[in-house]
């Protein structure tokens, strides 16, 4: 047996017989080589009562080259990306060093949703919305988690109808009146979405974009 899979083998291990941690690993296909990892979402954040799953790829070189991972479950965080699940995290780049395992990386990864760095982002246009209008990205953040990572409804706790029915503007994180009155004007819902998201028509933002700039970006093909 190798030295790399003899310690794969030992942390895979370590993480079964650590119950407090609550990280879970498990084999994909069979190979210690690839594996998915999940964590509960942490305490105090948009991302509690969720459960996110991240998938990992061990390297030829481990522990002297980074684990390579990305998240499974769909997340609302400036530093990951909401399309691909790519994650911008130090320690996955220049800042690894070998005495990080499997369990230290993975713990890192549920600190970063604590911890956002807005001012380098995976995802910009999440990024924006975090330092624009902090409630409304929560908000947000909430509802992927309950949609994504079966977290508790946040319209339940609002004593609104719960159902967990995807709701598009909800999650895009723009206010429904806003989407309404550029529908209003005779614009498809979904292309009023996608403008207003890329704008960033959100909190204070608002009133520094004019209608007619939302209009021009809902006029172009």
């Amino acid at each position: 047996m190798d030295a790399r899979l003899r310690r794969v083998n030992k942390e895979i291990a370590d993480c079964k017989n650590d119950k407090s941690s609550k990280i879970q690993l498990d084999l994909v296909d069979e190979s210690p080589f690839h594996l998915k990892g999940s964590f509960p979402g942490p305490e105090g954040t948009p991302y509690e009562g969720g459960r996110f799953e991240v998938d990992i790829r061990i390297p030829d070189s481990y522990p002297f080259q980074p684990l390579k991972m990305k998240f499974i479950t769909k997340v609302y965080h400036p530093n990951v990306s909401s399309a691909s699940g790519a994650i911008c995290l130090d320690i996955l780049k220049d800042q690894w060093s070998p005495v990080l395992t499997l369990k230290s990386t993975l713990i890192s990864l549920q600190s970063l949703l604590c911890s956002p760095e807005p001012d380098d982002p995976q995802d910009a246009e999440v990024a924006k919305h975090y330092m624009t209008s902090r409630s409304s990205f929560e908000e947000t953040a909430r509802y992927w988690t309950h949609i994504y990572a079966g977290g508790p409804d946040p319209k339940a706790k609002d004593g609104g109808s719960g159902g967990g029915s995807r709701d598009e503007v909800a999650m895009a994180g723009l206010e429904k009146a806003h989407v309404d009155q550029f529908e209003a004007l005779g614009f498809e819902r979904g292309k009023v979405i996608d403008v207003l998201r890329r704008l960033n028509y959100r909190g204070a933002n608002v009133t520094k974009i004019t209608e007619d700039r939302v209009v021009e970006e809902l006029l172009k093909p």
